[in-house]
Order: C-alpha cells, then structure tokens, then sequence
C-alpha cells in the first residue's frame, strides 16, 4: 500500500469517527432542512435595499462546503450549490459552543446547513454572518487537494460525480447541453411537432446500418435487440396518421469508441408529411440559428480555435462537387471513371475492391478525403442510391436519393432525407441489405416485414431527419471529445 492510499484510509477513518461524535450528540445528520435559499438568489437579494447588515433579515443557505479557513475566534469558508458559491463567516463568540465544535469538526465536502444575515467585508465580498451551523450530510471521503483542479481524465470520466463536484467547467458543460436540448425541444413544440416515443428494446433492429447489442427476455425466451435508430417506428406513426413528430432518444450501437462514437448515444428524430428533402434542410438551419442564439446569446462560436459563424447561409454542395473540391487528382471529367477512381483510390491507400458500383466508391472517397475538411456549417446533397436505403430516389436521377448529410467540423451532425413510402422498392432494398448480411456484413439491415405492410397501407409523402445531440453539443461548448459531454461515457 502506497503513501498516498495509507493518508486517504487515515482521512476516511478520522471523518469517520467525527461521524459517530455528530451521532452520540444526538444531531440527527439527515434531517430534512427547509426553507433554502440558493447562492445565486443571496446575491441577486444584495442589490435589494435593507438586506445587507440587517441582523433583522434571516436566511438559510445550504450546500457543500468547498473551503475553510480558522483563524482563532473567527473563520472564513464557502458553500457550493448549483447556483454559485457563496462564503460564509463564523465567530465563536456569535455560536453557542457545542455549534462551533461542530463546525471547527467540519470538513470540505460536507453538506451543511447555515443561517444568519448578510453583510459585505472590507474587499467588498458578500458574505453570510452565520448563526447556526449544522452539518446535512458528512462526507467520508477528502475531496481532492485542489477541489478545483481534478485533471486526470480518466477519473473525470469514471467518477463524473467528483468531476462535478470539483471543475466548474465541467457543470457548465453539462448545464448546457440540457439547455440545448431544451431549446431543441421547444423549437419543435412551437412549430406543433407532437414529441413522442418508441420502444428501445425491438424484435428487428432497423432504421439504421449498424450493428446491434443482442439482450434476451427470458419470460418470452425470445432475443431482442437494442434500438440503434427509432426511424422505422416513427414512420409507422407517419402511416397511422400523425403528421408531424419527433422523438428524442437513446440509441446503441455495437462499434467502437473513439472521440466521435460512444455506444450509446442521444439523437433526436422528427418527421414531417408532405415535405421533401429540402424542407429539412431549410428547418435544419432555422433550428440551428435558433439554438445557439438562445445558448450562446451569439451567432459565433468557437471550437477548438476555429470559429464556427451560424449567422451566414449554410453551404450547400452534392457529394460529387464536394470531391472534385477537395480532390487534385479528380475533375468533372473523371468524378464518373471507374478506372481513374480506382486509380486515384490506390494512390490514396484507399480499399474499394469490395465496391461494384461507381456510388460506392464515390462514397468512400468523400468519407476519407471531403469529410474531415467540412468545417464550416456544410450541406452534402445527392448520395449514392447504393448507401441510402431509406431514401427516396430522385425523379430525374435514377443513381441519387433524395438525401442530405450536414456536417460541421468534420463531424456529421445530420442526416435526412425523402421518405422511401413505395413498398416494393423498399422490399428490394431490403433484399439487397439482406444479401450484404449474409456476405458478412454486421451493418447491414434486416428484412422487416412489418414494416413494408405498415407501408402497404399507405404512407404519404414525408421527409425525415435524425440529427446527433452529443455531437451538436461538443460543438456549441468547445469539447474535443464525446465522452466530454456525456455524463457517464462507456469505459473499459
């Protein structure tokens, strides 16, 4: 055992023991305080005429205490919510002795309650002048040393509780991914979309190619897999009737891990009757504009040094253009050359002999040399009829569907489309991604039979579009990784 575990038990089994002195006084630890006011509503009160030096005006404060400074009869310390940090003053000529001894037992990290009126110090600090203490809750383990410098990363992601606790940056990470996707949420109510929800536990996985985790339900004795897109049940809602929807939710996928992927991930989905491809993209810039105005207050925001402006029309570009842009080596003459491709593909080390068609490798030469340089807010319209089996199939191009995939520094963020609803060419496409399956492909997508009833109903024109939250919020908060936004990233 080292010397830092030895000093860590040492530290736990003393607040151990000051636990079991707080019990034998009788102070109840876990009573349930009332009557809080949080640290940010203290300071909004001391613009407020009569607050400050009013012995008159009590308050109650309660929180974690974050720092503790003695110095003989009078001591300084802080108390954290999730508002702010506040600090707070203790004389012991104020508190009645058993009072002070349980604060001079304190430690950081403790919850505790206090009470007393506000004044300001000679720097002009706002501070709570306390007349009782209590301790809520005891906390057995020392925060780090330096409570406000956790950085090892790894701990950070495995103990997120402690990340929050102790790095501010990292609550106001999260605070605003919640008001993302509140804002996210509430663009969509307004323009009368209905939210709602799909099972996460399906007998077909679909929607998606991607690889599932496989669960069992033993009642059932039945294997079942975990969603990995809720498409193929929000169109069925599209067919019963429901014209406009969205549904935000958890998705699994059995890949790897790597600072864009996490096996579970949120997303929201939304569908709309009688729209195309180009409505999504149109309401695609509108919710985007609308969001990180309503986070950010602004229409710049910075990521990792490169700024990002969501004021100016969003590029808009086809897949084949966007190749040619960024490509040297490939022009308007060669994009549709198969042996100049192929050529070009082994100069770049790229594999494309399981490809057959001219749509796939042109989709394999966008994901390896176009993608990562979209920085900038991109539209790439009209992919391959081959890589989208969702998709509608343009009216005057056989070999493109109807699809769009919206990127922002070299993430995808979007993809949407023109709902397939003809059931034949759906079955057919099935078919081929059945045939993909059985040639070993995991990604490839089952047949669903259901589904192609479900259309053999009817369902009218639609548009849909998934775009990935996680993603969406490493951008507006200048985070380089995904487990960075996510409270509880999967580790190994």
């Amino acid at each position: 055992m080292d010397d830092n575990v030895k000093e860590s038990h040492r530290l736990i089994l003393e607040r151990r023991k000051k636990l079991d002195i707080l019990k034998e006084s009788g102070n109840n630890y876990l009573n349930n305080y009332k009557g809080n006011t949080s640290c940010q509503d203290i300071k909004k009160l001391s613009f407020e005429d009569n607050t400050i030096d009013n012995e008159k005006m009590s308050f109650v404060v309660m929180g974690r205490m974050m720092s503790k400074r003695i110095m003989g009869r009078s001591s300084f310390a802080n108390i954290k919510d999730e508002t702010g940090v506040l600090q707070f003053f203790i004389d012991k000529k104020k508190l009645d002795e058993d009072t002070f001894k349980v604060f001079k037992n304190s430690d950081i990290g403790d919850i505790i309650y206090i009470k007393g009126f506000l004044f300001k110090t000679k720097t002009e600090e706002l501070t709570l002048n306390c007349d009782d203490f209590k301790i809520i809750t005891k906390s057995l383990r020392p925060l780090p040393e330096k409570f406000h410098g956790l950085s090892d990363q790894e701990t950070k992601y495995r103990k997120r509780y402690l990340d929050l606790i102790c790095n501010e940056d990292t609550w106001k990470t999260f605070n605003e991914r919640f008001k993302i996707i509140k804002y996210i949420r509430k663009f969509f109510d307004d323009q009368d979309f209905i939210e709602v929800e799909t099972p996460m536990m399906q007998k077909i996985p679909g929607g998606a190619t991607a690889r599932p985790f496989i669960t069992h339900h033993n009642t059932l004795d039945m294997d079942l897999y975990m969603r990995i897109a809720p498409e193929l049940y929000l169109k069925r809602l599209i067919v019963g009737g429901f014209e406009k929807i969205y549904e935000i939710n958890r998705n699994f996928r059995n890949e790897g891990v790597s600072s864009k992927h996490n096996p579970e991930f949120t997303m929201i989905e939304f569908y709309h009757t009688y729209a195309d491809y180009l409505d999504m993209m149109n309401m695609t810039e509108k919710l985007l504009k609308y969001v990180v105005k309503n986070v950010k207050g602004k229409e710049i925001v910075s990521y990792q040094k490169h700024e990002i402006d969501f004021g100016k029309p969003f590029k808009r570009v086809t897949l084949k253009d966007s190749i040619i842009e960024y490509s040297n080596d490939i022009d308007k003459e060669s994009i549709d050359n198969k042996d100049k491709l192929i050529n070009f593909c082994n100069s770049i080390k790229l594999d494309v002999s399981n490809y057959s068609s001219l749509g796939e490798i042109h989709f394999a030469i966008f994901e390896k040399i176009v993608e990562p340089n979209l920085v900038d807010p991109t539209f790439i319209t009209e992919y391959p009829i081959e890589v989208s089996p969702l998709a509608r199939v343009n009216n005057d191009n056989p070999l493109i569907a109807d699809r769009f995939e919206f990127f922002i520094m070299g993430k995808e963020i979007a993809n949407g489309f023109s709902e397939l609803n003809d059931p034949d060419d759906q079955s057919k496409r099935f078919e081929d991604q059945v045939k993909l399956k059985d040639s070993g492909n995991d990604e490839a997508m089952y047949f669903d039979e259901d589904y192609i009833e479900a259309l053999e109903y009817g369902m009218p024109p639609t548009a849909g579009e998934g775009i990935g939250i996680d993603r969406l919020v490493m951008i507006l908060t200048d985070s380089p990784s995904i487990r960075d936004v996510l409270l509880f990233p999967l580790m190994r």
